[in-house]
């Protein structure tokens, strides 16, 4: 199985550079300025492809299980409990993170990506092709669905309950996700040495967010999520507001990571946000 600390995207401790390398050859190498393991794989272009595909297959399965529940829902005639519609995603970003973070830092969300950049701890160059890949597999999970079962009803999509405004339902996003990325942004840091668990406050925060809130605004905290049913159905009325709550949901949490730890660069944090495939580069 090897070394279980080698397997959480989001591992918050000075570890997840020594994996590779070890502790002394970490340390010899950041005397001389050399760069570490992680970082040399990062920015080798010739595997830049593995995280594009990592990112476009982890947003698949995010939103064919986000989207999915409530196209079979409608197929199928069998009640789906709300539970289960918001346990679904959050269980699929927990395993997402723990069988392939390593590859790409499982971003799966534009605005995890913009958060890391923000913080110093995921180059901006590398932003746009993340994005454009979450985007990618967010359609497709919902191309595929359409292709196998139709478009019934709204599609899965998430909208504001009859009774919330758009300005509401925004507001919830905003606050949704400010929550999900401060628990992103917090577990991997060095400052919390949680490892492996980070997979768990992730989806267990996912999950927790949609149990009481889904029911206003869906719940959505992507953006990604809330388009792609919105493309396929074509019905964007209400794509806005999923798009600027978890955009500034995420600038606000920035901003709380900085009062908590500080400017951000921490080196632990670039280990966990852009991954490390060195393992499994043979």
């Amino acid at each position: 199985m090897g070394d279980s600390r080698a397997y959480s995207p989001f591992v918050s401790n000075a570890e997840a550079i020594d994996a590779h390398v070890g502790p002394e050859a970490t340390a010899a190498a950041a005397a001389h300025g050399a760069q570490p393991s992680w970082a040399r794989q990062f920015h080798d272009v010739s595997r830049w492809w593995r995280r594009v595909f990592s990112e476009v297959l982890g947003t698949f399965l995010l939103v064919l299980a986000g989207v999915g529940s409530g196209v079979v829902k409608h197929v199928s005639g069998v009640p789906i409990s709300r539970a289960a519609e918001v346990t679904a995603p959050a269980l699929t970003v927990m395993a997402v993170i723990l069988f392939m973070g390593k590859v790409g830092g499982a971003h799966l969300n534009p605005v995890v990506s913009i958060a890391f950049a923000l913080r110093r701890e995921f180059p901006w160059r590398r932003v746009p092709g993340y994005i454009v890949s979450q985007v990618g597999g967010g359609i497709l999970a919902c191309l595929f669905l359409w292709a196998v079962l139709g478009r019934p009803g709204d599609f899965g999509a998430t909208v504001p309950a009859p009774a919330v405004g758009d300005v509401q339902a925004m507001l919830i996003e905003l606050v949704l996700t400010m929550g999900l990325v401060s628990v992103i942004l917090g577990t991997a840091s060095s400052a919390q040495n949680v490892g492996a668990l980070s997979a768990i406050a992730v989806g267990g925060y996912i999950a927790l967010a949609g149990l009481w809130s889904s029911p206003i605004s869906g719940a959505s905290m992507n953006p990604v999520r809330s388009l792609a049913p919105d493309l396929v159905r074509g019905d964007l009325s209400h794509t806005w507001l999923y798009v600027v709550g978890p955009l500034l949901g995420a600038l606000i949490a920035v901003v709380f990571a900085i009062v908590l730890r500080g400017a951000g660069g921490d080196t632990a944090a670039m280990a966990a946000a852009q991954g490390d495939d060195s393992r499994g580069a043979r």
